[in-house]
Formats: C-alpha cells, sequence, structure tokens
C-alpha cells in the first residue's frame, strides 16, 4: 500500500488539472480547468488512464465517481486549441495524445469496479469518452451533450462512432451528422446514460457513495427523466438517415421538411468531407468490437490532421471565431468514394493496436 499511496501522490502532483483523493471507499476523480469547461488534455488523460489503473486494483477502493469542476460542465471535449497549435508545427503530440485517451476510453469500458460519472452541464466531444463507457452514467437537467466534430471539420473518435452506431434506429447517425447538443433524457434514449439525477442531488448523492453501495445510493436519488425529444422525432429519423449516401440522406430530409429540412441546413453547413467519412465510419464500425472501433477512429483522425478541413474548423469556430468556415472540398458532391475510403487505408507502423493479437489476426483475415 505504501507504494502505491506513493504513486497516487505522484500522479496528484503531476496535474492540478484533474485531481485524485479518497472519500472513504471511493475514489474521487475531479476534472479542475473549469474556465476552459474542464477540456481534456494530453496531461489529463496520461494521469487518469494511471491512477485509474491504480486503483482498479487498490482493494480499499469498491468505485469510482467522476465529476467536473465548477458549474458549467463535466467536459467539454478535448482541448482543440491544442490540436490546433500542434497541427500548425506539424507535430506528434495529438497522435501520442490520443493514443492515451482512446486506453482511456477502453480501460473505462471494462473497468473492474463501477465507474459513476455525473454527467452534469456540457459533455461534449471526450467528455463522453470518459463518461459513456462508464458503468454507472448520470444525467441531470442541465445536461447538454453530443458529439459535434463535424462542426470543427472532424468526426466522432473516442469510441463515439461505436455508441452512436448501437443507438436505437438512426438516431445516432442523425446526431454525428448534425452534431447537435442532446438533452439528458436524449442521452438516455441514444444508451449514452442510465439514469437521471437533479443536479441539486448530485453533492448527496457523491456522499453518500463513499459508504453506500452504488447501486442502492444511485436508486435513492433517481427520477423518472423528461421526454426526449430525439425520440419524438425517430419516425423521420429512421427514414431518412436510413441511406448509406450522404447526399441521398440531404434530400429525403428536404422531402419531409420542418424539423428535417433544418436538420439538412445543418448537415450542409458542415464539412463535406467530415459529414462523409462520419457516415462511412459509423457503417464500418458496426460489428467490431471498442477495440477496434477505437482503432480505426485513431486511423482515420490521423488522416484529418494532415488534411485542411479539421484545422480550418478549429480557426473558424475557436481561434478567428469568424464561424465561416472554407472547406476544402466545399461541396458533398466533390467528396468522391476514394477520397473517402483513403481515410480508412491502414497507417503502417503508425497503427495504434488495442485489440489482442487473436482479433487483430481475425480482422486482417477477413
Amino acid at each position: 500500500m505504501g507504494a502505491e499511496a506513493a504513486q497516487e501522490a505522484a500522479g496528484e502532483a503531476l496535474s492540478e488539472e484533474v485531481l485524485f483523493e479518497r472519500r472513504g471507499r471511493l475514489g474521487v476523480v475531479t476534472l479542475n480547468r473549469p474556465a476552459a469547461v474542464n477540456a481534456l488534455t494530453a496531461a489529463m488523460a496520461a494521469a487518469m488512464l494511471e491512477q485509474l489503473t491504480l486503483w482498479a486494483d487498490d482493494d480499499a477502493i469498491a468505485a469510482v465517481l467522476v465529476r467536473g469542476a465548477g458549474d458549467r460542465g463535466l467536459c467539454a471535449g478535448g482541448d482543440i486549441v491544442a490540436i490546433y497549435r500542434d497541427m500548425l508545427d506539424g507535430g506528434d503530440a495529438t497522435a501520442d495524445f490520443w493514443a492515451d485517451e482512446y486506453r482511456l476510453n477502453l480501460l473505462i469500458s471494462e473497468y473492474p469496479k463501477p465507474y459513476v460519472v455525473f454527467m452534469d452541464g456540457l459533455v461534449l466531444g471526450g467528455g463522453v469518452g470518459i463518461s459513456a463507457h462508464g458503468s454507472v452514467r448520470i444525467v441531470t437537467e442541465r445536461t447538454r451533450t453530443g458529439m459535434p466534430e463535424t462542426t470543427i471539420g472532424f468526426v466522432p473518435d473516442v469510441g463515439g462512432t461505436l455508441l452512436l452506431s448501437g443507438s436505437p434506429g438512426e438516431a445516432g447517425t442523425h446526431a454525428a451528422l448534425a452534431g447537435a447538443h442532446l438533452s439528458g433524457a436524449d442521452a438516455l434514449f441514444l444508451g449514452l446514460a442510465d439514469c437521471f439525477v437533479p443536479s441539486a442531488a448530485l453533492a448527496e448523492l457523491a456522499v453518500a457513495l463513499e459508504t453506500e453501495a452504488v447501486e442502492a445510493a444511485v436508486a435513492r436519488f433517481a427520477e423518472p427523466a423528461p421526454q426526449s425529444v430525439l425520440a419524438g422525432q425517430q419516425d423521420w429519423i429512421d427514414a431518412c438517415y436510413s441511406s448509406d449516401d450522404a447526399e441521398e440522406i440531404l434530400r429525403r430530409l428536404r422531402t419531409v421538411g420542418g424539423e428535417a429540412a433544418g436538420a439538412a441546413d445543418t448537415i450542409e453547413a458542415k464539412s463535406p468531407t467530415a459529414v462523409k467519412v462520419a457516415l462511412e465510419s459509423l457503417r464500418r464500425v458496426r460489428g467490431l468490437g471498442l477495440e477496434q472501433a477505437l482503432e480505426q477512429e485513431y486511423r482515420v483522425g490521423l488522416r484529418f490532421l494532415a488534411g485542411p478541413d479539421f484545422r480550418e474548423g478549429i480557426r473558424a469556430q475557436v481561434v478567428d471565431k469568424d464561424r465561416n468556415p472554407r472547406w476544402k472540398p466545399a461541396t458533398l458532391a466533390e467528396v468522391t468514394e476514394a477520397d473517402v475510403a483513403a481515410y480508412f487505408a491502414p497507417l503502417g507502423g503508425r497503427e495504434l493496436t488495442l485489440s489482442p493479437k487473436e482479433k487483430n489476426m481475425e480482422k486482417n483475415n477477413v
């Protein structure tokens, strides 16, 4: 225990951006960048990976709680400004960050103890990765979640393609392509969360988790969730998004009109390359395990780092904030099947390998 305590202290000292503490039999992770809505940095991902690995084998820890500092949200995603700077510098820091982040996502999905996460406030992109793979995912009336990557010329990652491909009908396809912010009730409908607890009760629940069994404590505080808006749109979503062709999806949306036509306008403003690659990612990931899904997302992600739209999307939304990205190519029609397929081509020596060897062999023999 002495060595583990020393390692835990070292992990806490590694970065004040993420804090670790023991409260009774509960290990508490607090993302601690409230001014940035706790956006995830490379150091935070590495520290979480190390600490959660230690706690997994620590008999003194019965469960883990993950929450965000401040009142704005759990996590607004990865630190895209750092990614933008890395792209401008031509560095490898982002690839290294994603490798650790995806290993963290996989660890969370396989965690041997209850992994409780408060999905209060903003939970976007990378925030979904550190929450939706957990075993006890709690949303509130303040939850605003989603995978808005197509807005910045990128695609859902952190296992998001697998999560959304498993949502009811084509609701996950709509969420991925339109990139809309979703409510806690929508997250429950999509399968990204498990239960609803009013935000005012979270502090009391956190105290209860220090001594009580997770299932019993959560059951005491959980309440019926509001109605999901997304669930009420299921008919036109399923009818329009069942196609594997992005341009056909937009045609169907405009034919239906109303809310559907609004979704078409939203998608048309996104990066055409990102829209088509996101759609293909969702279709290809069906039937895969999380390891293989993350490996595919890493492959696709590195290709986006080398292309123009990811950099341009961050510039327009976050750096210059002119909200006027100039996508290349500029239209869906200009993005060919060959262009899309190239994003999924093997990386050679740069591949991220998470699958057991026998799974990789099986995949390669298909």
